[in-house]
């Protein structure tokens, strides 16, 4: 039986991983600092949430296959010291994940946004179409338990992200993969503390293309012009196939595909989700799924969890949120909204709660992503900022950067309830934007509003 240790086994994808190693039959340790539900409750049913919180330098033994190393361990972990003394393999979850996958085709979907949004049509087409495959995804997705699962299959689809590997390796972790087929959805600045240089974060898009290989495929969103124009400019032999949003039209708040067999429903909505459909689309079709079978399977997909995801509503508002915190997520999501119910008020609130969101610097990128709302809405935790050593904006700088002299600054999680509690919502639509989750702001109140 092969044994592996978890080195900060609460993150998302890390404990997802470790709990695909257990079904696998393999002896699963870890160790973290930290851990958040619902990491800790799933590594507790699986038997291996670590006793305590801390690092252990005694776990790591020399019988151990390997370490698995996750992004938010530092360098000088004592539990990764003891490893290297012991000359144990050290992996990144990247690596890892290739090495389980050496002898399948590996099909990775990469870009600024969007990621998530296609990994999880072609998971839902592929399983409702019984094909068997392996994945890894980033997102909780509805009828799977797990966000990584490794068999036997002969195809794994891998969403592939550009933030760094790990603290021994700082480079993408999408580069690991060694994909067949790789997507690219889009292109936008984000991770602006790790790739401060825009140039620098575009050059790894363009990297991850040149790995494509001869036999293999890229596929690219032709919308959107830094992705076409590194995928028309990179010199490879593979196939190159584009793509744009898939035709559709709005009814009555409801969202139809245009097909050769006539109009078909779906729940997604929005121009981008229309691009990630027809991403999603060109990858299935290259796996040699016929498109009448997709065309059946995508109208039972209902997204993502946190990707425009509906938790409440009635016939004339609803009540939305979305992971969008970077500029281009933003502003896709409130037009996607605005686009879908024209007839309806929008009030739109944002968290700023990533390092790039707070940061002074960066904020020229938001002005515009908000003009959809009709009330647009900041929150805005001094903690948060405080934690990241960055200053706080307030009320008249975000305005600025935002271009919304009527915008509306909230920094207690308590004052912004209440004034979402306060407003009217006849004919009125509420998104929440962000990839926190406003100081765990209870939405069960608000849920009420919308029914």
């Amino acid at each position: 039986m092969e044994k592996y240790h978890f080195i900060a086994i609460g993150g998302a994808v890390m404990h997802n991983l470790a709990l695909a190693l257990v079904e696998k039959g393999y002896q699963v340790t870890g160790s973290d600092d930290e851990i958040y539900e619902p990491s800790k409750t799933r590594l507790s049913k699986a038997g291996i949430l670590p006793n305590s919180n801390g690092w252990f330098p005694e776990k790591i033994t020399s019988d151990l296959d390997g370490i698995i190393l996750g992004m938010h361990a530092r360098i000088d972990n004592p539990e990764l010291v003891k490893a290297q003394e012991l000359g144990l393999p050290v992996y990144s979850f990247p690596e890892f994940i290739y090495n389980q996958s050496k002898e399948k085709k590996r099909v990775v979907i990469a870009g600024s946004h969007g990621k998530t949004s296609i990994t999880s049509i072609i998971l839902h087409v592929l399983k409702d179409n019984k094909i068997d495959f392996d994945y890894l995804v980033g997102a909780q997705i509805e009828g799977f338990d797990l966000m990584v699962r490794l068999s036997d299959a002969p195809i794994i689809i891998i969403e592939g992200d550009e933030y760094l590997t790990s603290p021994l390796d700082r480079t993408p972790k999408f580069f690991h993969y060694k994909h067949d087929i790789v997507l690219v959805s889009g292109i936008a600045w984000d991770h602006y503390n790790v790739f401060p240089d825009f140039e620098e974060y575009k050059n790894q898009f363009t990297k991850l293309m040149e790995k494509t290989p001869d036999s293999g495929e890229l596929i690219y969103c032709d919308s959107d012009p830094l992705v076409k124009d590194a995928a028309e400019k990179v010199n490879i032999k593979a196939l190159k196939t584009l793509y744009k949003a898939h035709p559709a039209i709005i009814e009555d708040g409801k969202t139809f595909l245009k097909t050769e067999n006539g109009l078909v429903e779906i729940h997604i909505f929005g121009e981008h989700n229309l691009q990630n459909l027809q991403g999603a689309m060109n990858i299935c079709l290259s796996l040699g799924l016929a498109k009448e079978d997709f065309y059946s399977s995508i109208q039972s997909f209902k997204g993502a969890a946190k990707r425009q995801e509906l938790i409440a509503g009635n016939e004339s508002a609803c009540l939305y949120r979305d992971f969008a915190h970077a500029p281009s997520k933003l502003q896709a999501t409130a037009n996607a909204v605005n686009t879908q119910f024209p007839e309806r008020k929008l009030i739109a609130v944002q968290e700023l709660h990533t390092f790039s969101s707070l940061n002074k610097d960066f904020l020229p990128n938001y002005a515009g992503t908000m003009d959809a709302a009709d009330i647009a809405v900041i929150y805005l935790n001094p903690h948060a900022a405080a934690l990241k050593k960055l200053e706080l904006m307030d009320e008249q700088t975000l305005r600025k950067g935002f271009k919304r002299p009527d915008l509306k600054l909230f920094t207690e999680s308590e004052s912004l309830k209440e004034f979402l509690l306060a407003q009217d919502y006849s004919n009125t639509n509420l998104l929440l934007m962000s990839s926190g989750n406003y100081d765990n702001m209870d939405l069960e109140e608000l849920k009420v509003k919308f029914k």
